[in-house]
């Protein structure tokens, strides 16, 4: 228990590092709000006030100010949370996981909001009311869990270009969404995850690789034509996609425009109902080893990469117990091993979102306004961050004095409960505290964030 003291104080130390993010009074919001998020799972400013045992160090509008007027940037403040996860990325190329993921809301007026389709529904075209996120997070490597662990980073609201109107009970025709784009204005989700992928380049600079990870959606040719230097995008492949061969040199004194395709080749169907030709591998995926039957082939799928060559795998289940599938890499030079298991950790985005949302109450912000929608609910993924961070520098130590429960026998590693659940002991025994202990007290500056005085300088 001696050394509690200085972990605390490592947690406070890991807070300094987003100072040049706020202003100095927003700073002091920010460490305050993070601790009561931790503690009372966004349930709400009551709930964060109980846990701070009801003393506000200021006045309980200034965090919900905090939201929808502070002087901060969410895109300064990935770049700093992606500076304090890439230390426990693999080394190697940098695996991002692009995606989106849907946040239901209720009521009208809520900026930005509208119909969007809900995977969860049980029926096929089943659509849901709120907010749809397009997300990019790094893929790190936790100590004491055994599978890959996304960290999102970066965040973009997707907004609609339908405006919905309809009628009250008394039968007045009203606006029931805001916010929504217009045709010049729209931007779909792939140019999204581009732009992240970008602001994501400029933070890394071009000396490392990134392999981005995505479905089907972030696999097209918005995507694949516009990625940054020194990027790799691995995705899955329609099974009935067009592929041609490479375009043919060209001959001596051959008129006309040069080819930009070869021949048309056979689909990733056609490849599969072959029955001969098929290799075996040995992967890694979801945590086990496993066997894959597969056949692989350089050619172009012109309608996303144009004249672009890829390297595309056909994969089969040795047991028949899934459907033959398909996947490409932008790398043609890459080996099916590497893009099988790279594209496998694709899912590890779907447990953060889940955690996100079970755990720091992603989905139960009550924000209409813009900056607050755009900032309260993505806060979540913040709080995801630095508790990732910190279980990695210093709460995997303490993971052995939580209780194994009963029917957990077989628990191979901590979840991310677990890891909440440790950073609020700490919290609670140590008491809240709106601003880490090294840095002096604070006065309100004149001229923006401290962010934004370094950019202008």
């Amino acid at each position: 228990m001696e050394n509690r003291p200085m972990e605390r104080d490592s947690l406070q130390l890991m807070l300094v590092s987003f100072e040049a993010v706020f202003s100095q009074p927003s700073f002091q919001s920010f460490v305050f709000l993070l601790e009561g998020w931790i503690v009372a799972g966004m349930r709400g400013m009551t709930s964060t006030a109980l846990a701070a045992r009801g003393a506000f160090p200021k006045h309980f509008a200034s965090y919900y100010r905090f939201f929808s007027e502070g002087a901060w940037s969410a895109d300064a403040l990935g770049i700093a949370l992606l500076e304090l996860v890439l230390p426990f990325a693999p080394r190697g190329p940098l695996v991002v996981a692009v995606d989106d993921t849907l946040a239901r809301k209720t009521g009208k007026n809520i900026w930005g909001a509208n119909l969007h389709h809900d995977p969860l529904a049980w029926l096929p075209n089943a659509l849901a009311f709120g907010h749809n996120w397009v997300v990019l997070a790094v893929v790190i490597r936790v100590p004491l869990v055994q599978r890959h662990v996304a960290v999102p980073v970066l965040w973009r609201l997707y907004r609609s270009r339908k405006a919905r109107r309809g009628k009250t009970r008394r039968g007045k025709c009203e606006r029931k969404t805001t916010g929504a784009t217009s045709a010049k204005t729209h931007r779909p989700r792939p140019e999204l995850a581009v732009e992240m992928l970008h602001v994501l380049r400029n933070a890394l600079g071009n000396g490392r690789p990134v392999r981005v990870v995505g479905d089907s959606a972030y696999g097209g040719k918005s995507v694949t034509t516009r990625l940054p230097e020194n990027t790799v995008c691995i995705s899955r492949l329609p099974m009935n996609a067009a592929l041609y061969d490479v375009a043919p040199p060209r001959r001596p004194g051959q008129q006309g425009c040069p080819r930009k395709k070869g021949a048309r080749l056979k689909n990733p169907e056609q490849m599969a109902a072959d029955r001969t030709r098929w290799r075996t591998c040995k992967v890694r995926l979801y945590g086990k080893n496993v066997a894959a039957r597969y056949k692989e082939r350089v050619a172009l799928w012109y309608n996303s990469t144009r004249n672009a060559p890829l390297r595309i795998v056909v994969v089969r289940d040795p047991n028949g117990r899934r459907r033959d599938e398909a996947f490409f890499s932008t790398d043609p030079t890459m080996r099916i091993e590497t893009i099988l298991e790279t594209y496998a950790q694709r899912w590890s985005l779907e447990v953060a979102f889940r955690d996100a949302k079970q755990q720091l109450g992603f989905e139960r912000s009550q924000a209409r306004t813009r900056k607050a929608v755009e900032r309260t609910g993505p806060f979540a993924f913040a709080v995801y961050a630095i508790t990732i961070a910190w279980f990695c520098r210093i709460g995997h130590r303490q993971y052995p004095a939580l209780p194994i429960m009963p029917w957990y026998r077989h628990k191979r590693g901590p979840s991310f409960a677990d890891m909440q659940t440790l950073l609020k002991q700490e919290i609670l025994q140590q008491g809240f505290c709106d601003t880490p202990a090294n840095i002096h007290p604070f006065q309100k500056t004149k001229g923006g964030s401290n962010y934004e005085q370094q950019r202008a300088a």
